[in-house]
């Protein structure tokens, strides 16, 4: 009986091709945050911390008369002074920096808490940002739309080669993404009017497919 050998078989191999895609949302801010506070210098630390002190309450009064009651302190820095004349160092006292974070939902009235804190002794304004609540809808919003670019270029150049046209990525990876702040806003010193712009949050994938 004569013998018969079986061949092992032969994986079947594929052709793959590694596409990125990108997506991207625009959303409208609905929270403002600002960070303000106060830096007061001398040469007695009590009497300087008593000053920040009393202007960082002033400022926290007059932001509540006028609704604004979620702050919170971010920054509390007490620094010493020192300049160098001759080679020599020569202590100038302290600086005490109090720095309080801001926020609210009054988009429109970031101008008028900003002037209301000045006037009240502000003299730090550390920052102005406007954040989307529900970040992460739009984010994943932004993830379909990078899939789907992804997918729409596996397709314009399977069309390109005449093959099928229904591909489907076989791994898919997330890169990074996020939002970018939104539209530099508007400020005019006179009244501080400071408008949002839109914020611009991105997606990126890897997808592979096999053909």
């Amino acid at each position: 009986m004569p013998d018969i050998h079986m061949s092992e078989p032969t994986p079947f191999t594929y052709n793959i091709m590694t596409l990125s895609g990108q997506g991207q949302v625009t959303a409208l801010p609905d929270t403002a945050v600002v960070r303000l506070g106060v830096q007061t210098s001398g040469v007695d630390p009590k009497k300087i911390q008593e000053a920040n002190a009393s202007a960082s309450q002033a400022i926290i009064d007059a932001l509540w008369e006028m609704g604004i009651n979620n702050i919170r302190t971010v920054q509390y820095s007490v620094d010493k002074n020192y300049e160098y004349e001759n080679g020599k160092q020569i202590d100038r006292g302290f600086t005490i920096t109090s720095i309080m974070e801001i926020q609210t939902d009054q988009l429109d009235a970031v101008g008028t808490v900003i002037d209301t804190a000045i006037a009240a002794g502000a003299n730090v304004v550390d920052l102005i940002a406007f954040e989307a609540s529900d970040l992460s809808f739009y984010y994943q919003l932004a993830l379909n739309k990078a899939l789907m670019n992804a997918i729409e270029k596996a397709r314009a150049i399977s069309e390109s080669l005449g093959l099928q046209t229904d591909l489907v990525p076989v791994r898919i990876e997330e890169n990074s993404g996020g939002a970018l702040p939104p539209n530099p806003f508007q400020r005019e010193l006179a009244s501080t009017p400071i408008i949002p712009g839109d914020m611009i949050i991105e997606a990126s994938v890897t997808a592979v497919f096999a053909y």
